[in-house]
């Protein structure tokens, strides 16, 4: 369907303007809607770990400096086994010119688990990631054995403007939206609940294409009522977006 409407929720940087540039390059007229907002929490990772996590981009970022007050600030992992959640977080320590030691071939906390399970009792394990993550890394590597520590890198808040996509979906103009995290779905629904339309919202959703990136993310908006189409195998956003317009236009 050329021209088909679809809402992406990403921040508002470098990440929202590749993902409209994307749906563009693919027929969709983006609708550009960022949930999240970064604010950086200054901290960084401790260096005495045997093992350190990053889930994120922007976790990786931060810590290179990129986000904060450039080079100086750099933080640098000594000896520690460099571990990435995602092809993406891979690609962004590479980048920055940091090691990649492991990458889970599921990319999720419960991939790394499995990943590292067998060899990590009586380890520290550092864990760098947002205010959001789920419990299920933390807890799954104490039960493995090892000491964990978790270094807030950031917070993801809600900007004030947030809510225009829902709107759209509450008036059946939308064709897809496309979450990439559960806070993405809780933020949206978040901002449809203040504008009075959150009822009206999902059932618009329900009648249009819903991608969601990942088993968590589907489980979440499944639990909050939305009927999801789409999750791809490969969990990044080019995939979702290819698979969303692509569910699209068979309908």
């Amino acid at each position: 369907m050329s021209g088909a409407r679809v809402a992406v929720f990403r921040p508002a940087d470098e990440r929202i303007e590749a993902a409209a540039t994307l749906l563009k390059s693919l027929g969709a007229d983006p609708v550009t809607d960022p949930m999240l907002a970064v604010e950086s929490t200054g901290a960084t990772p401790r260096t005495d770990g045997d093992y350190v996590v990053f889930t994120s981009k922007t976790g990786v970022e931060l810590v290179a400096g990129e986000r904060a007050g450039g080079p100086d600030d750099r933080w640098e992992p000594g000896d520690a086994t460099v571990c990435a959640i995602g092809e993406a977080t891979a690609d962004a320590l590479r980048d920055q010119g940091y090691p990649v030691d492991r990458v889970p071939a599921e990319f999720s906390s419960s991939g790394l688990v499995d990943e590292l399970g067998d060899e990590v009792a009586g380890a520290r394990v550092e864990i760098a990631r947002s205010d959001h993550g789920s419990a299920v890394l933390p807890t799954g590597l104490q039960g493995a054995g090892a000491y964990v520590h978790e270094t807030v890198l950031y917070r993801l808040t809600r900007p004030e403007a947030a809510g225009d996509s829902a709107v759209h979906a509450a008036d059946g103009d939308l064709d897809a939206a496309l979450f990439t995290s559960s806070l993405t779905v809780r933020n949206f629904l978040a901002a449809a609940a203040d504008r009075g339309v959150r009822e009206a919202t999902v059932a618009g959703l329900n009648d249009a294409v819903v991608g969601t990136i990942g088993e968590p993310t589907r489980e979440t908006a499944a639990g909050e009522g939305i009927d999801v189409d789409v999750v791809p195998k490969t969990a990044d956003f080019e995939a979702l977006a290819r698979a969303a317009v692509d569910a699209v236009d068979a309908d």
